[in-house]
Parts: C-alpha cells; sequence; structure tokens
C-alpha cells in the first residue's frame, strides 16, 4: 500500500480512493498476509476512513503459555481530521494542557496519509487483551506436592535441611 498525497483524493471520482490488498505489514507479525480493502474520502476538512481487513496471527496464552493461532478481522472506520497546523514541529514548553476534544487525528491538507500504518494500528487495536487458548484453559499444570519437594531439593541443596525437617514433623502439623 502506498501512502496517498491528500490533495490528489480531490481529483479521483467522488473523492476517494478504494484500495484493495493482500501483503504482509511490517512489524505485525502474521501466519498469512493481511487481506482487505481500505476507503478513503475526502471530506473536505476531514478523511473518512473505512477498512475490512483479516489476518492470522500466532499468540501464547496468559494461563498455560501455549501458543495458537488467532484469527483477527478488522472492520474499523475513522475521522482524521485535516489541519494546516498538524504534523507541524512545536517549540512550545515540553508539557503543555489539552483539551479533551483536542485528543483526534490530524493531518496536513497538503499532507500524506500512510494506509499501511493506518492497518497495522487498526490491527494492533484488535488483539485481545485477554490472550487465552480456550475460554475453559486450565492454565500451567502443576506437579504434585511430593515432585516438586524432590525438584526443589534436587535443584538448590540448600533446602535440603529444611525438606529433611519436614519430614521428621507428625503428619498432622503438615499443610
Amino acid at each position: 500500500m502506498e501512502t496517498i498525497y491528500i490533495p490528489h483524493l480531490l481529483t479521483k471520482t467522488e473523492r476517494k480512493e478504494v484500495i484493495d490488498f493482500e501483503e504482509f505489514i511490517p512489524d505485525l507479525e502474521t501466519l498469512t498476509p493481511v487481506r482487505g480493502r481500505l476507503q478513503v474520502a475526502h471530506q473536505g476538512n476531514y478523511l473518512e476512513v473505512k477498512a475490512k481487513a483479516e489476518t492470522i496471527v500466532t499468540l501464547t496464552c496468559h494461563r498455560c503459555l501455549k501458543q495458537y493461532n488467532h484469527r483477527l478481522a478488522l472492520n474499523s472506520s475513522e475521522l482524521i481530521w485535516l489541519e494546516e497546523t498538524a504534523n507541524q514541529t512545536d517549540s512550545s514548553p515540553a508539557e503543555i494542557e489539552v483539551a479533551l476534544e483536542d485528543l483526534v487525528e490530524n493531518l496536513s491538507p497538503g499532507g500524506y496519509f500512510s494506509p499501511r500504518d493506518w492497518v497495522y494500528e487498526q490491527m494492533c487495536l484488535e488483539l485481545p487483551h485477554k490472550q487465552l487458548c480456550d475460554a475453559q484453559c486450565p492454565g500451567i499444570n502443576l506437579n504434585d506436592a511430593e515432585e516438586t519437594e524432590s525438584s526443589e531439593a534436587a535443584s538448590d541443596s540448600r533446602w535440603a535441611s529444611l525438606a529433611a525437617l519436614k519430614r521428621q514433623l507428625p503428619s498432622s502439623v503438615d499443610q
């Protein structure tokens, strides 16, 4: 996907560009290419961006740490405001107060729009926060307590005296 020079959108039919794509996006590790359709429409003082895309990613389960494949499906739209002051370097102090209504995406009307970056950002937002291989995932399978004790003793000899002391205690005192 090539970057779009925003003023060229004004010369296109219906002032929009539709891009069908099937490609791997840098920094987005996927098993299959990201496949979809992106539409960028110039609406005067803003761009209306819509996309439908899908791919398959390999994730690691947060409970059992196994890897599993997950289908990412994107159906997103965004309004990107066009402002002359967008993307200009500002010599103001490092810390400034920003009003809530100013927290929107801005581009210069004479600048460029990168569809690849936009799709990458949207795909990253679609990644599940809670990555589980299965809703019923039991988590990491822990060994029995006896096996754990013997492996602890084998892995660190400093615990041997504590293990010997635990064996001398009556069984009712044990947990």
